[in-house]
C-alpha cells in the first residue's frame, strides 16, 4: 500500500497512467531490487486475481441482457477470430523456434490472450468504452475470458507422454457435465429470483456494513462455486452481474464493490512487477526483450486486421490494436498449469511469465505512445458509440427520494420522454413502487459513490425529493462539491428550509405545499362567486409576489429583526396589490 501511495500519483501526474505506477511500484518493491518482498509473490499474485474476478463482476453489471445480445457478434465473431487466429500463428511461429507442437500449441493458446485487468481499467480510465474501438474490445477480452476454459481443458491432452485418452469413467463425465449445468443455473436463477428478497430483508437493517458484507459473500460465494467445477471464477461473477444488471440493487452492489475491485487491482499489478525474474532477464537479455518484441509485432498486425475485416475505422482500429497487443493474466494460470501436466519444463515456463509481465509492462507505454502521438492524427475520425439508449448512456436526470413527491415528478418527467435514474432507500418503498412498473434503485443518496454508479458525473439534473430537511440539505452541498456541473432542483419543508437550500447551493428550490395552495386558494374564491378569470388572475399575482418576496427575504435571513419587518411590508404590499386588482371595476 505505502508502494503504491508513492507511485501511483507520482505516475499519474507524469501522465503515465496508474497501471504503470502498479508495476513500478512492484518492480522496485521485488526480490531484485529492493527485496521488500521475495518469494511469496507468487501468492500474493494468486490472491490478487480476486481483484480481476470482481472487476468482471462490476462489468456484468453494466451491462443488460438485451445490450449483451447485441454484441453476440463481435463477441463470438471479432473475439472467437482473435484467439483462433492468433492461437495458430504463435504456435507457428514457436514451432519454428524449435519447440515440441504440443509446447508451441500451449503457448499459442495462452499467449492469443489479452490483459482483461489492464485493458479494461485503460479504457474506463480513458473513458474509451464506449468507441467502437473500445466495445470491440471488450467483446475480444470477453470471449478470451470464455476461452481459458477449453484451454485448460486442452492442456492434459497436449502431455508429453501422449498416453493421455478418454477412459470409460463409468459415467462421471456426464455426472460433472450436470454439475456444471446445475453450478451455471443456479447462478442464473438465484440471481434472478432469490437475490431480490435477500437483499430487501438486509436493506431492512438500515446497515450499509452488512450490505457490503453481503455483495462480498455473493461474488466469494459465486467464485467458490466455479472453482468448485473447474471454471473460471471470473465468468461466474460476469454472469451473476449480467443476470443483477436490472435489479434495484445495481448501483448499491456497484459503489460498495467499487473500492475492493480498485485496490485488488492495484494489488494485482504490484504482484506481476514483483513477479519479474530480472535475474533471467540479465542472464539473456537479448532473448527476453526479442520475444516480447516477437509476442507484440505478432498480435498488433493481427489485430489491426481483424479490425479491418469487421469494418473499424482507422482511427478506432489503431486504439483496438495497441491496448490488446500484449499477454494476459490468465497467461500465469495457464502456464503454471502447463508445467504441472508436463507440457512445458520449468525453463520454458519461467521464460514465458516474464515475457508476460513485460508485455504487461509496456503497454502503458504503447497507450501512451498512441494517445499523445496518434490519437491527435485521428482524433475527428474516431466513430462515436451505435447505442444511444439508457444501456449505452446514463439517464440525463436522477431524482433522489421516491416517496409521494418524487413518483408525481418522475411519472411528469417519464410522460415527456425524459429518462431518469430513480434513488430510494427504503426498501419497503421500493417493494410498494414495483408492483406498479416503476424502476427505482436502492441505495443512500447521501453517498458520492452510489452517486457516481448512478451516472452523476454525466447526469443533467439531480431532483432531490426527500421528506428530510437535513438529508436535502447535505445532499445539496455534497452533490455541488463534488459534481458541480450538475443542476439540483430540491424540495423544501417551508421558507426556513427553502432558505438553506438555496445557501446550500440549489438552483431550484420547489415549496412543496406551496402549488397546491394555491390552486385550493384559486378554488376557494371560485366558491365564493369570484369569476374564473379574477380568480386566477388572484392566484398568479400572489405567486408573482410571493416568489419575488421570498428572494428578496433571503437577503436578510438571519437577521431577525430585519426579517420581521421585511415580512411586514410584504404582506402589505401583497395585500393593497390583490385589493387594488379586485376593485377595479375594469378588470
Amino acid at each position: 500500500m505505502a508502494a503504491a501511495v508513492l507511485a501511483v500519483p507520482l505516475a499519474r501526474r507524469l501522465g503515465l497512467g496508474s497501471a504503470l505506477g502498479y508495476l513500478m511500484a512492484g518492480v522496485v518493491i521485488g526480490p531484485h531490487l529492493l527485496g521488500l518482498v521475495g518469494e511469496e509473490g507468487q501468492d500474493v499474485l494468486h490472491f490478487a486475481e480476486f481483484g480481476v474476478v470482481l472487476m468482471l463482476f462490476l462489468v456484468g453489471l453494466e451491462l443488460r441482457p438485451s445490450l449483451l445480445w447485441r454484441l453476440r457478434v463481435p463477441i463470438l465473431g471479432l473475439g472467437g477470430a482473435q484467439v483462433v487466429v492468433t492461437a495458430a500463428v504463435i504456435t507457428l511461429a514457436a514451432w519454428l523456434l524449435g519447440l515440441t507442437w504440443q509446447a508451441a500449441v500451449a503457448i499459442g493458446m495462452t499467449l492469443s490472450l489479452s490483459s482483461t485487468a489492464m485493458v479494461l481499467q485503460t479504457l474506463d480510465e480513458k473513458g474509451w468504452l464506449a468507441t467502437q474501438a473500445g466495445k470491440g474490445g471488450f467483446s475480444v477480452l470477453l470471449f478470451q475470458d470464455i476461452a481459458v476454459i477449453p484451454m485448460l481443458a486442452a492442456m492434459p491432452f497436449l502431455a508429453d507422454s501422449g498416453q493421455v485418452s478418454l477412459p470409460d469413467d463409468g459415467g462421471r463425465g456426464w455426472t460433472y457435465a450436470l454439475l456444471v449445468l446445475g453450478v451455471v443455473a443456479a447462478i442464473v436463477i438465484g440471481g434472478r429470483f432469490l437475490t431480490r428478497p435477500v437483499f430487501r430483508w438486509i436493506a431492512a437493517s438500515r446497515s450499509s456494513e452488512v450490505f457490503i458484507a453481503t455483495a462480498l459473500l455473493l461474488v466469494i460465494g459465486i467464485s467458490l462455486a466455479m472453482d468448485f467445477v473447474d471454471l473460471s471464477p471470473a465468468l461466474g461473477t460476469f454472469l451473476a452481474g449480467v443476470v443483477l444488471a436490472e435489479s434495484e440493487y445495481r448501483h448499491e452492489l456497484e459503489a460498495n464493490i467499487e473500492p475492493f475491485k480498485g485496490l485488488l487491482l492495484g494489488l494485482f499489478f504490484i504482484a506481476v512487477g514483483a513477479s519479474i525474474d530480472f535475474g533471467l532477464v540479465a542472464e539473456s537479455p537479448g532473448l527476453v526483450m526479442g520475444l516480447v518484441l516477437l509476442l507484440i509485432g505478432i498480435k498488433f498486425p493481427l489485430l489491426l486486421l481483424l479490425g479491418k475485416l469487421f469494418r473499424l475505422t482507422l482511427a478506432d482500429n489503431l486504439m483496438f490494436a495497441f491496448v490488446l497487443a500484449q499477454g494476459g493474466e490468465f497467461a500465469f494460470l495457464l502456464f503454471s498449469f502447463a508445467t504441472q501436466t508436463r507440457v512445458l519444463d520449468a525453463g520454458t515456463t519461467n521464460l514465458m511469465i516474464v515475457v508476460v509481465a513485460l508485455s504487461m509492462v509496456l503497454t502503458p507505454l504503447m497507450i501512451i505512445f498512441y494517445e499523445r502521438w496518434v490519437r491527435p492524427r485521428f482524433i475527428n475520425s474516431v466513430q462515436p458509440p451505435e447505442d444511444t439508449d439508457i444501456d449505452a448512456s446514463p439517464a440525463p436526470v436522477i431524482i433522489a427520494g421516491f416517496g409521494r413527491f418524487g413518483q408525481v415528478v418522475a411519472r411528469l418527467l417519464r410522460a415527456a420522454g425524459v429518462e431518469t435514474v430513480l434513488l430510494d432507500h427504503d426498501a419497503s418503498q421500493i417493494e410498494l413502487t414495483a408492483r406498479f412498473g416503476n424502476k427505482v434503485f436502492y441505495g443512500d443518496a447521501g453517498r458520492v459513490d452510489l452517486l457516481r454508479a448512478a451516472g452523476a458525473e454525466k447526469a443533467k439534473l439531480l431532483v432531490v425529493a426527500f421528506s428530510s430537511r437535513k438529508m436535502s440539505v447535505d445532499l445539496v452541498k455534497l452533490v455541488k462539491m463534488h459534481f458541480p456541473r450538475m443542476r439540483v432542483l430540491a424540495r423544501s419543508y417551508d421558507r426556513a428550509h427553502t432558505y438553506a437550500l438555496m445557501e446550500a447551493g440549489a438552483d431550484g428550490v420547489i415549496r412543496e405545499t406551496f402549488g397546491s395552495a394555491l390552486i385550493t386558494g384559486e378554488q376557494a374564491l371560485k366558491l365564493l362567486g369570484f369569476d374564473s378569470e379574477r380568480a386566477t388572475r388572484a392566484m398568479r399575482m400572489f405567486r408573482q409576489h410571493d416568489e419575488a418576496g421570498l428572494k428578496k427575504m433571503y437577503e436578510v435571513w438571519g437577521d431577525d429583526q430585519a426579517y420581521g419587518i421585511r415580512i411586514r411590508e410584504e404582506l402589505d404590499q401583497l395585500e393593497k396589490v390583490l385589493q387594488d386588482d379586485l376593485n377595479d371595476p375594469q378588470s
